[in-house]
């Protein structure tokens, strides 16, 4: 006789089986220690937070999708995340990339432009360009984005300490070719938070940036409509270690924080609410995967919503970049990398991501190829063409097991919410170090596992083989180097040094009272002064934030 429910199943046909051969193992759980029960039935959503089988796509709370139809009317946006050497070498790679059926530019930046020190500092010797693009002046930009005009493309900075003034030297650039800042479309990261928590390219104290935060907003609701002022960023959290249920938590106690900081300046929160954007890692663990993002829509839905009262539908939708994860590419047979990304690229479609880039083969080793990044876009565009896959919106949907661990990661996070805002909220939490003690955590015990052997990382500690180097690795030339620095001697050189000291000076004085600041930051980006310059008058007014290390 068929079984009547799960528990006669598992008792009347399961149990024997088990009992006779065993499984592989004596637990199986998904990568952030959630119970895989052996399968999924309608009983085991029953009870579960808010579980309602007739969400549809493009209706609160956006479980399957903020659009309609999703990828029938559009498909998610390619990008791949680039920078290197020099604006002129940047600039030939984008171009390329564009050539090859990119949509959107990504831009890395090196690590001095990331905190706030110009190219010729001597903290930023032997670092120029090895991580990105390095920017010091808007002479740099306009290189940057030579042939390239700014109301054809969406630009995606990723830049935290010093995105008010990167997001300043493209306003400016835009000026200069005539693009009405209407017409630009892109994002800038500006997520100082998890800088603190997971990846320390921070320069002042968390108060004060989340000054220059919220001006941004303020900013971009009134001049750049179209532009995304924030990427709340889950990636780095998950590349230091953070499980799928704590990046979720962690990302959107962070929102929170941001939410919360742009109404205590009197902004209403369906001004500047809809250009919220987020940005979330893609792992390995399939299905989890996918239910994150589920679960992430319909957490951000309600927390716009049911949290902080907002009205308009565009606030509550969570619009997320997504790219595969740095962190499980390796070094050993890099071929499998390739694997691994499209693994994990699948999962932020079947998601619902509106923007991706895939991670190269060769980035456990150098800054990639041009070969090797075609191939990483050829990956998105296999998925979008061939696979089907974008054919009807979340296609997994009424799938028990993907039902019921969206339920679970999502009440799993809110459960973590619940314990930061007891703490007094993101910042507070991050006073006391309880995320990065938490992201600690998750990371000793993943890799404990990887060396015991319970998780298998193909390669590396299981099924090794001898595998010759790769050929032709992505290098710096010192030429491009060279040219960086004499391009920024130049605009030193060159440029009205009065005009330059009088637009520093107004800066200061803006940020000692209660002003917008990127007004006055177009200004002096416009005069040439440095991006460094700039840096230092916050670094002067705000002081700088020493590490915090809970250890």
């Amino acid at each position: 006789m068929p079984s009547t429910n799960k528990s006669e199943w598992e008792e009347n046909t399961l149990g024997p089986v088990k009992n006779r051969f065993g499984e592989r193992r004596e637990r199986f759980e998904t990568a952030s220690g959630l119970d895989i029960d052996t399968t999924y039935s309608p009983e085991d959503r029953s009870g579960a937070a808010d579980a309602d089988d007739r969400e549809y796509p493009g209706e609160f709370p956006y479980t399957r999708g903020i659009q309609p139809n999703m990828y029938r009317g559009r498909y998610w946006t390619m990008r791949q995340y680039a920078g290197l050497a020099s604006p002129e070498e940047s600039n030939r790679r984008y171009r390329y990339l564009l050539s090859q059926g990119q949509e959107g530019l990504s831009i890395a930046f090196d690590l001095p432009t990331q905190t706030g020190y110009d190219s010729d500092h001597p903290l930023a010797r032997g670092e120029v360009g090895r991580t990105g693009v390095p920017i010091s002046s808007l002479a740099d930009l306009e290189v940057l984005f030579e042939g390239i005009p700014l109301d054809q493309v969406s630009t995606s900075m990723t830049i935290n300490s010093t995105a008010s003034i990167l997001l300043a030297m493209y306003v400016a650039l835009a000026r200069k070719q005539g693009v009405s800042l209407d017409k630009l479309n892109g994002t800038v990261q500006n997520d100082i938070l998890k800088e603190y928590i997971a990846r320390s390219t921070y320069i002042y104290p968390p108060q004060p940036s989340m000054r220059l935060v919220t001006d941004t907003f303020s900013f971009c609701a009134e001049e750049v409509p179209r532009w995304n002022t924030i990427s709340i960023s889950g990636y780095h959290m998950a590349e230091a270690g953070a499980t799928a249920v704590q990046e979720l938590a962690f990302t959107f106690a962070n929102a929170i924080a941001y939410v919360q900081a742009a109404l205590d300046t009197g902004m209403d929160i369906d001004t500047f609410g809809g250009r919220l954007s987020f940005f979330f890692v893609a792992q390995s663990n399939l299905f989890e995967e996918i239910a994150k993002f589920r679960a992430a829509r319909r957490m951000w839905a309600k927390i716009m919503r049911d949290r902080f009262g907002a009205k308009n539908p565009r606030s509550w939708m969570c619009r997320f970049h997504t790219q595969t994860a740095g962190v499980t590419l390796t070094a050993q047979q890099s071929e499998n990398n390739v694997v691994r990304t499209t693994l994990q690229a699948l999962s932020a479609v079947l998601g619902g991501t509106q923007s991706l880039h895939v991670n190269s083969r060769d980035e456990a080793l150098a800054l990639p190829t041009e070969e090797s990044v075609q191939l990483s876009l050829r990956t998105q565009q296999v998925l979008a063409h061939e696979s089907g896959v974008s054919d009807t919106v979340d296609p997994l949907a009424g799938s028990y097991y993907v039902e019921s661990l969206t339920d679970r990661l999502e009440q799993t996070a809110f459960e973590y919410i619940k314990r930061i805002d007891d703490m007094g909220g993101a910042m507070a939490a991050l006073d006391n170090g309880f995320q990065i003690n938490e992201i600690h955590e998750s990371a000793f015990k993943y890799q404990r596992s990887v060396e015991s052997e319970e998780r298998i990382v193909v390669g590396v500690n299981r099924f090794q083989t001898e595998t010759p180097p790769i050929e032709q690795l992505q290098t710096i030339d010192r030429s491009q180097t060279e040219r960086q620095l004499a391009r920024l001697a130049k605009v030193k050189q060159d440029r009205d040094d009065a005009r330059v000291a009088s637009t520093l000076e107004r800066l200061a004085r803006v940020t000692a009272g209660t002003e917008n600041t990127v007004p006055a930051i177009i200004d002096c980006v416009e005069a040439y002064a440095t991006l460094g310059e700039i840096a230092d008058v916050f670094r002067d007014a705000f002081g700088t934030q020493q590490e915090q290390s809970p250890f």
